[in-house]
């Protein structure tokens, strides 16, 4: 079942006997492993489970829902405003990664945190434990930031960050399979901080009822707004295209991400013309005769411009194919804050006092 199914399935959108008989199956699954979840957490919590604490700060950066929720781009922004006081280095999973150690070219996220974060080192290994050892003593890290680190509780972090996606909040208030819940939303109450993410893309109600929900679960919790600002997109030839010269413009989209509908909004609020699309799964691994397939079917649609998304752009690129040309691009974007900049900034502050010596 590919993604979008699934979330017509899980959301309520799909109809009939046959999705009401899944429907039942992932709510049985569902409550299996939202036990297994709660016991793992409550180990944690009375330290019957080790955690270990590592020699210098660190920073985790997470979700509690699967998909995207924009986190990438926020580790980006966190590295690059600490980077120029202090030695930072990011521990990643690498989704998908064949080798433990600085796989960064066998995944997207770290392969775009990489070139997003020049002065900064990715390092790749599930076992957060032995790569914030690493960090610290292969590249002398000053502070540490976890990507993807709430669920990973073996190693202990001083601040807590969630991002929460404002199309799909709480995963339709369901623990996977049936929602998209990675853990019960009271796990909230360990979060310091939430950054809500692709505001633009829904109303200001929606935005203060999620808001009053997350207090009402943590109510010491930091909320702060933030979008995913386009900023050009960048073709094949590693050319700008300014995005105005995209308005009007018929456009094949395709993507392999956590949220593709998110990638849509985008174009079309540039102005865009979707005249096709071809949805992958996430973290998908492109080979030649997928570019040739999109290729092909942009040409069929009368396409004047393919576009792909940053994240996918670190996989396309790396192909060997006759098939790239200048009409192949992707959309840069840039991570904004609309509310709660300062009050997050002052946080991370707060909770390093006396691990960190210059203010952020």
């Amino acid at each position: 079942m590919n993604h979008d199914a699934y979330y017509k399935l899980i959301s309520g959108k799909q109809k009939g006997i046959s999705a009401a008989l899944l429907n039942l199956f992932l709510t049985l699954a569902s409550i299996i492993y939202s036990a297994i979840v709660r016991l793992r957490n409550f180990f944690y919590d009375k330290h019957i489970l080790k955690i270990h604490h590592s020699q210098i700060p660190v920073i985790s950066i997470g979700n509690i829902t699967v998909g995207g929720t924009g986190k990438t781009p926020l580790v980006i922004w966190l590295c690059n405003q600490l980077s120029s006081n202090y030695s930072c280095a990011i521990l990643t999973r690498g989704y998908k990664a064949r080798n433990s150690y600085c796989a960064k070219r066998n995944t997207d996220e770290p392969e775009m945190l990489s070139k997003s974060c020049p002065n900064t080192e990715v390092i790749v290994n599930p076992n957060r434990v032995v790569g914030a050892a690493e960090a610290i003593g292969k590249f002398d890290a000053k502070i540490i930031i976890m990507d993807d680190g709430f669920q990973h509780r073996r190693l202990a972090r001083d601040v807590d960050i969630i991002t929460i996606d404002a199309t799909r909040p709480l995963g339709y208030n369901k623990i996977v399979p049936a929602g998209l819940l990675r853990e019960p939303t009271s796990s909230l109450k360990r979060a310091d901080a939430v950054v809500i993410t692709r505001c633009d893309t829904t109303n200001e109600s929606k935005l203060n009822k999620l808001e009053e929900k997350l207090q009402t679960i943590n109510p010491k919790i930091i909320i702060s707004r933030s979008i995913h600002a386009p900023v050009h997109a960048i073709n094949i030839n590693n050319e700008e295209i300014n995005l105005q010269e995209l308005k009007g413009k018929k456009i094949f989209a395709f993507c392999g991400i956590g949220n593709p509908d998110a990638f849509l909004h985008t174009i079309r609020n540039l102005g865009g013309e979707i005249a096709g699309t071809k949805i992958y799964n996430d973290h998908y691994n492109y080979t030649n005769d997928d570019l040739s397939d999109i290729c092909k079917q942009a040409k069929y649609s009368k396409a004047e411009i393919i576009l792909t998304t940053q994240k996918d752009w670190t996989k396309i690129s790396i192909l060997n194919t006759t098939e790239k040309n200048a009409t192949l691009a992707y959309i840069a974007i840039k991570f904004k804050f609309i509310t709660g900049e300062e009050k997050l900034r002052n946080l991370i502050q707060d909770k390093l006092t006396g691990k960190i010596n210059q203010p952020l």
